[in-house]
């Protein structure tokens, strides 16, 4: 197939340090070259990529001090998108909605895979003003606040198998936090836990603008407790490290996680994951496998034994079964098959739903 992928301009693909939606975009897009698929990837001028590279500008817009509105950036990547989209079988966007009203007249060749959270009342109207936009989920729970948007799947996200090393002894001997410092992180939650089982805490963690008030007033003061380490934001190389060296990834979030990336990176790394139970995390967490799901910090404090007790080799193995690249790229591609089907079938009108994808059966 002729595929192009449509990534965020906001970091490279893949980027260079913090960057969830254009890591999945890298991934997916080098997984579908190596099954033999024909891909263009529409993305920063710096991306790294054995697909056809188009740039839609010179650098990461997240990296550029020059850039103050990422609007037009977007609209001339959609322009670009636009003037090639017919050479490609299907059209796969990563870049929220900006595409609905360029891109609704060809819908049944496009697909959208949605990365955010999905409560928020406003974007309700975008799935009602379109509904003949073909959606992806990146989990079941993500689906809940729309029930009747139009989905073609659920694809639960993966990693290449050779990305980050598993680690069978987690000799740091401290815990692991990694990925924003936000309100709905809930970094101080895996201060608590930490201090109160005895073991040090390191963070590894990105603070946007947006949250430079919180860390301040919140966190910051935390961080000067006994066995608290903050690292600040690292990069891929670093990653295997700071995850296989942890005895386990404190996952403490409070809002509706669309799927939770960190949480596969760690069981890649054969480190167990302490999650509390929001969003996807029921989904992405096999209990009494590769970590428990808990409710509260006191619930948290009393499994966090038998977590750390967890066999980091099954927690590895099940990584593999579950949360591949290349079982994602399998199950993107047969969402994709069913779109060109439905398109070129005479009967199916312009209006009709698509067919809805689950994920691939995984072991439990």
């Amino acid at each position: 197939m002729k595929i192009a992928q449509i990534a965020p301009l906001m970091e490279s693909v893949p980027p260079r340090l913090y960057g969830g939606t254009e890591r999945i975009a890298s991934y997916l897009t080098e997984a579908l070259v190596a099954q033999g698929h024909d891909v263009t990837l529409f993305a920063s001028g710096q991306s790294i990529t054995t697909a056809k590279l188009v740039p839609c500008c010179a650098q990461a817009l997240r990296l550029n001090p020059a850039v103050r509105d990422p609007i037009p950036y977007y609209m001339l990547m959609l322009d670009k998108v636009r003037k090639a989209a017919k050479q490609f079988d299907v059209l796969h966007f990563h870049i929220d909605q900006f595409h609905f009203p360029i891109f609704h007249e060809p819908a049944h060749r496009t697909v959208t895979t949605l990365h955010g959270r999905q409560d928020l009342t406003d974007l309700q109207q975008l799935y009602i003003g379109f509904p003949d936009m073909p959606l992806v989920s990146i989990s079941n729970a993500q689906r809940l606040p729309i029930p009747d948007a139009n989905f073609a799947g659920t694809v639960y996200h993966g990693l290449p198998t050779d990305l980050l090393a598993p680690t069978l002894n987690g000799r740091g001997g401290y815990l692991a936090f990694l990925g924003r410092i936000s309100p709905e992180k809930r970094v101080d939650r895996a201060i608590e836990i930490a201090r109160a089982v005895g073991l040090p805490l390191k963070i590894a963690a990105k603070i946007d603008r947006v949250d430079e008030q919180y860390f301040v007033q919140h966190i910051k003061p935390l961080l000067e407790l006994p066995g608290i380490e903050y690292i600040g934001e690292i990069d891929e190389r670093r990653k295997s490290k700071f995850l296989g060296d942890a005895r386990a990834l404190i996952f403490p979030i409070d809002w509706p996680e669309p799927f939770g990336l960190v949480m596969i990176e760690a069981m890649a790394c054969g480190t167990p994951v302490l999650a509390f139970r929001n969003g996807s995390v029921s989904e992405v967490i096999d209990s009494g496998v590769t970590g428990e799901v808990v409710d509260s910090i006191a619930e948290a404090i009393c499994k966090i034994g038998s977590v750390l007790a967890l066999n980091r080799g099954r927690v590895r193995r099940r990584f593999e079964q579950r949360f591949s690249a290349d079982r994602m790229a399998r199950d993107y591609t047969k969402i994709y098959q069913t779109l060109i089907r439905t398109s070129d079938t005479p009967t199916e009108t312009s209006h009709s739903p698509t067919k809805s994808i689950q994920p691939s059966e995984a072991m439990h």
